[in-house]
């Protein structure tokens, strides 16, 4: 077994509120994948349902299934497993 300090970065796409300014606010971002942040943090990722395989792929997949009900706005997840490899996902189509 090996571990990785994996970082991910979400990307949203959408009309821009004219009055706010934002396709969503990032405050709103950051309520949406605490939970998803604290399932994985500092955990052995193959004993985590659904990740049994944990490759950079499947984690994205994992990933974007529970983000994306609770951000419909998101558009892209880009994964780093380190700083030279990673993956990026952009849902099923």
């Amino acid at each position: 077994m090996h571990g990785h300090s994996y970082k991910f970065t979400i990307y949203v796409q959408g009309e821009v509120n004219p009055e706010s300014g934002w396709v969503v606010d990032f405050h709103d971002i950051k309520l949406a994948i605490a939970p998803t942040v604290d399932e994985l943090d500092h955990q052995v990722l193959n004993s985590v349902l659904g990740l049994e395989n944990p490759t950079a792929e499947n984690i994205t997949i994992w990933l974007w299934n529970r983000i994306k009900p609770l951000l419909p706005q998101l558009s892209k997840i880009h994964l780093k497993e380190t700083e030279t490899s990673g993956c990026v996902y952009e849902g099923a189509n």
